[in-house]
């Protein structure tokens, strides 16, 4: 059975992003005297522009599962005062990866405005 190639000699792979979205976080996070000593939910989307690679090598491209950690790392670390904060370490931890070109990271915080939600949205460029 013959392979089809990732692409064919007709393409050139111009760009690549990688993202997951409704990332569930639990995290300290917050201003006010009664959001310390508890945590709260989050709901995190994280979107990167990648260098683009035809490989089929895990090792060659940035893994779902590594965002879900490195997003799950930055809220274990300890109590954050901004939702700004919490989604520039994110993105922050997903940018220690060479390969990521940018990242644009949206967090949710449903319980600051319930029942409307609000949150921050950041986005950092390699540069």
């Amino acid at each position: 059975m013959n392979k089809q190639p990732f692409l064919s000699s007709l393409a050139q792979l111009a760009g690549a992003k990688v993202f997951v979205r409704d990332i569930p976080v639990q995290a300290e996070i917050g201003l006010y005297s009664h959001e310390y000593g508890r945590s709260q939910p989050l709901t995190v989307d994280v979107e990167l522009e990648v260098v683009p690679s035809a490989s089929e090598q895990v090792g060659d491209i940035v893994n779902y599962e590594n965002i879900v950690a490195w997003t799950r790392d930055v809220a274990a670390a300890g109590h954050i005062k901004l939702v700004e904060t919490f989604a520039e370490q994110v993105a922050l931890a997903c940018m220690r990866d060479s390969r990521v070109l940018s990242a644009r990271v949206r967090v949710e915080k449903p319980e600051a405005l319930a029942p409307a939600i609000a949150g921050v949205e950041v986005l950092l460029r390699r540069g």
